[in-house]
């Protein structure tokens, strides 16, 4: 039997599962050597490095990912969502854009209506979109709880109103904050 990128890949990801991330980026590094064109390895380092917090290189990683896979679903959510978490609202828009083929209950397609509510400071419409995404996702659970933190800190502010406290900084600002990369 010979060796493809997806029995390599599929081996190294099974030897990875529990490794400290910082210990898996060499063995994807090396992967990536070997498979450059391999979109769910530049999508796995994306991931990782955020969690690093080394937000240029996960940037690169997963706007690669994005370009070498446009249809990968879940890819091009976490780039919008990293775009947008670092403040650039209209690129996630447009990196999302795409995400809009997907069927309605799609959880990827309700995650994002959800963020686009929030863009616009509808936290009664993010809440109800992102607990729509979070029924229909079965597949990452830890998206889950990202978008669970979206909505605990979305309740509040809709209770009050959405009123502005006098603070600079928008409620929805400050609620993507929360999520931001770190040493931007």
């Amino acid at each position: 039997m010979s060796r493809t990128a997806d029995t390599d890949v599929l081996e190294a990801l099974a030897r990875e599962v529990g490794a400290e991330p910082a210990a898996q980026l060499p063995r994807l590094d090396e992967l990536l050597r070997t498979y450059p064109e391999d979109a769910r390895l530049h999508f796995l380092r994306g991931s990782i490095l955020i969690g690093e917090g080394r937000p240029i290189e996960a940037h690169q990683s997963l706007t690669r990912a994005v370009a070498l896979a446009p249809d990968f679903a879940i890819a091009r959510f976490q780039l919008g969502f990293f775009q947008l978490t670092s403040g650039e609202a209209q690129d996630a828009l447009e990196t999302w854009g795409r995400l809009d083929a997907l069927p309605d209950a799609h959880y990827l397609r309700k995650f994002v209506d959800g963020l686009r509510c929030l863009i616009r400071d509808d936290f009664q419409g993010a809440i109800e979109a992102l607990r729509a995404g979070i029924a229909l996702n079965q597949e990452n659970p830890p998206l889950n709880r990202d978008m669970e933190l979206i909505i605990n800190q979305c309740e509040p502010l809709l209770k009050a109103g959405g009123e502005d406290d006098g603070e600079p900084v928008s409620e929805t600002a400050f609620i993507l904050r929360q999520f931001s990369p770190r040493e931007l």
